[in-house]
């Protein structure tokens, strides 16, 4: 569980370490702010288009054997965004720390529902969570203080040293699960998943574009052709690369659904907050990542009382409420401003990330409440594929949100673009309460919550 808990803090602390740094490095590689979004939805969309391989790697290879070369992956990426010299460069840096760091987060959940009792695995995920939940606090801090005192390119170049300490690790630590003879592997629709996936990010990039409205349009047909394709494709396939016959189960379908518009509306926090108060109010870098650090104390602190709440509301009450009041907490940071007192936003970001830890936990688990554990890593899989192609478009969202509403590049032009774009980003948050209102309205016992695998 530890090395596990590991790779989800490392790889947490690169989705985000990044997000602090955007103002240093798009001064270095001359570009605008808003135009690094290629750099952080690249790495997140190769983690949604590859993590359907991680089941089938598992199950030819080997979960220590893929767990390792994930690892030995991203450290390499890692090791490439660190020299990287153009945006170009960078991007295609990310993309192969995404190949590394798509097994990473499936493979150790995969694991996890091998090797630990049912009855312990929401508190066991609890405990993964919470590493991944502090990789993403100190990612911004982290990439604050070496953007401040250092060198931007130390945010990447850090990774490689964790890598091979992984590397040690998971030779002597981890579990090596797999199948004698592993089934083929489904390329065909591989292929037409991620040309989907690919060509939906596209679009939401394009949108906004001047002139650019048949080629959104393109991208858009593109995706919907691909996609209704792998939907056809899916049903004559023994062992697709998504079995979408798991979405006939309702808790699987209300959490993939659920996560997707949550994340949708709330990815793009980090980068906005940022921006705003980097820009928008003059703070230095380190001084925005430690404003990072309320969250971390926020998620923290309410984790030990998540098992509890869903024992007493059930999954369909506690996320109904809790998505509501996610999109209230959003939409309240429009009223902030420059001048607004350090403590005060100190106060805001704490209750979001209270408020986000319930929301995570909730619906990491929910998909695995009513299934087999025969049907574990594909619902991994999936689940992590949806949290991630959510993110990409949640970034590019935001991003495209900041840009329409950004009157020009001074200060007060960032503070003013980001309050409409918190209260647009709250809203379609709140359409997520609708989807977990799906739900069947049943409260959960201790037994049915200790097994919320």
């Amino acid at each position: 569980m530890w090395l596990v808990s590991a790779a989800f803090f490392m790889q947490a602390l690169d989705s985000t370490i990044v997000n602090t740094a955007v103002p240093a490095i798009s001064g270095a590689l001359a570009v605008t702010p808003l135009s690094m979004r290629t750099a952080l939805t690249s790495y997140v969309l190769t983690l949604a288009i590859f993590i359907p391989m991680s089941p089938w790697l598992c199950d030819r290879f080997g979960t220590r054997r893929v767990f390792g070369g994930a690892i030995l992956v991203f450290a390499l990426g890692s090791l490439l965004c660190g020299v990287a010299q153009s945006l170009p460069q960078l991007v295609v840096s990310r993309i192969i720390q995404g190949l590394g760091g798509a097994a990473l987060m499936p493979v150790g959940r995969y694991v996890l529902v091998r090797s630990i009792d049912r009855r312990e695995f929401v508190s066991s995920m609890t405990t993964v969570a919470t590493f991944g939940l502090l990789g993403s606090v100190f990612g911004p801090l982290l990439g604050g203080a070496l953007v401040e005192y250092t060198n931007w390119r130390l945010i990447f170049l850090i990774n490689v040293p964790v890598g091979l300490v992984g590397l040690l690790l998971n030779r002597r630590e981890m579990p090596d699960y797999r199948l004698d003879r592993a089934h083929r592997f489904d390329t065909s629709g591989f292929l037409l998943f991620a040309g989907a996936s690919a060509l939906c990010l596209m679009a939401a990039e394009t949108l906004g574009g001047d002139g650019h409205g048949l080629l959104v349009a393109a991208y858009t047909a593109g995706a919907v052709a691909l996609g209704t394709l792998y939907v056809r494709h899916s049903r004559r396939t023994a062992y697709p690369v998504s079995d979408l016959s798991l979405l006939k189960v309702r808790s699987v379908w209300v959490s993939l659904a659920g996560n997707l518009f949550t994340r949708l509306g709330v990815s793009g926090m980090y980068l906005l907050l940022v921006l705003f108060l980097q820009i928008g109010c003059g703070w230095s870098p380190l001084t925005a990542g430690l404003m990072m650090v309320p969250q971390a104390i926020g998620s923290i602190a309410v984790k030990p009382f998540i098992d509890r709440l869903l024992t007493h509301f059930g999954y369909r009450r506690l996320l109904l409420g809790n998505t509501i009041l996610v999109a209230i907490v959003l939409c309240a940071f429009a009223l902030l401003s420059p001048s607004t007192p350090p403590l005060v936003i100190a106060a805001f970001v704490f209750v979001y990330g209270a408020v986000m830890s319930v929301q995570y936990t909730s619906m990491n688990t929910l998909a695995y409440v009513d299934l087999d554990v025969k049907y574990a890593a594909m619902a991994s899989s999936m689940a992590s594929t949806a949290q991630y192609l959510s993110m990409s478009f949640g970034i590019a969202l935001a991003s495209l949100l900041m840009a329409g509403f950004l009157g020009s590049h001074a200060a007060e032009g960032y503070v003013w673009a980001f309050r409409w774009s918190v209260i647009v980003m709250g809203m379609i948050t709140l359409a997520a309460s609708w989807i977990f209102g799906r739900l069947r309205d049943t409260r959960a016992t201790p037994s049915e919550t200790a097994g919320a695998t």
